[in-house]
């Protein structure tokens, strides 16, 4: 890659920084952020400095394993970096991971509630279920370990008492991800304190998934993998489709009776999804 379009790269990434401490997703020197510039070269963000203000020279490269290819002095990658390169080893889609703490997508976490509650159509067709990765103790190997089984199946996750971590193709969309995950856990806490959101039956999540899945949105989501939803980290079809024997469809090789999506294989073929769509709805005798 060109140097001048690795320093653009930098000073996008130190913009991003100034939105997530503006809009209070960190405080002092939290979160993280990185980018994919090939397989072997990731720029990232340094530990201990304020994610609002830094400037191109504070941005670090390294290695698909994290070691460090590139830093000036005085900066190192924060020790986070074992998670950002667990997303793009699982998911090779993937060009930019973002971690914040944003105040209410956080306390969600921290009261252990998932972003699962299929509320506004944006939220469904764009952002999907955003389920909680177990607690991991920071800069250790116990987050991205944590982290994995999500990884195939989610393009967001809340941290266990600890934050978020969004994905996507590029910087700007993993971002915008996080920006729409702490708009949906707002909205959902504040109509939680008007007596409770009105989700959308099964039938209109359906009608959703069929619009995402008509525009062919990048990265994993459930109206592309599994029709069958836990109640825990997933949109729930209405909370009736939890019986259904995914044994008997073609291209499946798993029994997902009772399970959430984590558990399913990822199926992109449009005709499968069809399939499985039509198999799901005889079975809930719609």
């Amino acid at each position: 890659m060109a140097q001048q379009n690795e320093y653009e790269i930098k000073k996008q990434i130190c913009e991003i920084g100034k939105r997530i401490y503006n809009r209070n997703m960190v405080a002092a020197n939290d979160g993280n952020i990185s980018v994919k510039l090939n397989d072997h070269e990731f720029l990232c963000t340094p530990t201990g400095v304020s994610k609002g203000f830094m400037t191109p020279e504070f941005i670090c490269k390294v290695d698909e394993n994290g070691n460090v290819l590139q830093a000036n002095k005085g900066f190192k990658p924060s020790s986070e970096i074992k998670m950002h390169m667990r997303v793009y080893q699982k998911r090779p889609d993937v060009g930019s991971v973002v971690h914040a703490h944003p105040m209410y997508g956080t306390a969600f976490a921290i009261a252990g509630i998932p972003l699962t509650q299929p509320i506004m159509p944006e939220a469904v067709i764009a952002l999907g279920c955003v389920p909680i990765a177990e607690y991991g103790t920071p800069s250790t190997m116990e987050i991205p370990d944590n982290l994995e089984k999500y990884l195939p199946y989610f393009d967001a996750v809340l941290l266990e008492n600890h934050g978020a971590l969004t994905w996507s193709t590029d910087l700007n969309a993993a971002y915008m991800k996080m920006e729409s995950l702490e708009f949906y856990a707002e909205l959902l806490y504040k109509s939680k304190m008007l007596g409770g959101p009105k989700e959308f039956d099964k039938e209109n999540i359906e009608k959703l998934y069929a619009i995402r899945r008509k525009f062919g949105m990048p990265g994993k989501h459930p109206a592309s993998i599994c029709l069958n939803k836990g109640e825990h980290n997933c949109h729930n079809c209405g909370g009736n489709c939890g019986g259904a024997d995914f044994k008997q469809f073609p291209g499946y090789q798993y029994d997902f009776v009772g399970k959430d999506c984590a558990s399913a294989p990822a199926a992109d073929n449009a005709d499968l999804v069809a399939e499985i769509t039509k198999k799901v709805l005889e079975s809930l005798g719609k």
